[in-house]
């Protein structure tokens, strides 16, 4: 069974912008993912991250925008009602961590969905301990 690896708008960011430190590495893992024909998915919440971090690089938000509706291998998730309810929860009962709202409502996606990997240059997802970082 293929199961697809979530997309974090830290990797996507890296991997869209060739000024990022972790561009090459964020490429690297991108043709390792794709060469196993695992695809990628993420959530609106990790799109509107993503292409608000690129603001002032109209090009690379246009690019954000076609990789989200035209690139075969990328799929968006819905976010449920429930997903946010858990990852205020989360958010409540771990509140010596500094997760974003973001961050949460991946792991409580990722969870739903059974997702066991990430792709993520973000501290927050190894933090949680749940999932496989790809870095």
């Amino acid at each position: 069974m293929i199961t697809p690896v979530f997309l974090d708008a830290s990797f996507w960011i890296a991997l869209r912008d060739p000024r990022e430190p972790w561009h090459t590495r964020a490429q690297q893992a991108t043709r390792t993912i794709l060469s196993q024909k695992l695809p990628f998915i993420f959530t609106s919440f990790v799109l509107a991250e993503t292409h608000a971090n690129f603001t002032r690089a109209p090009k690379i938000r246009i690019q954000i925008l076609n990789d989200a509706q035209r690139n075969p291998t990328l799929r968006s998730e819905q976010v449920l009602p429930a997903d946010e309810a858990q990852a205020i929860e989360l958010l409540r009962r771990q509140h010596d961590k500094n997760y974003s709202y973001c961050d949460a409502v991946s792991f409580m996606v990722m969870r739903r969905l059974g997702l066991r990997r990430a792709a993520s240059f973000d501290e927050h997802f190894r933090q949680f301990g749940e999932f496989e970082i790809i870095s």
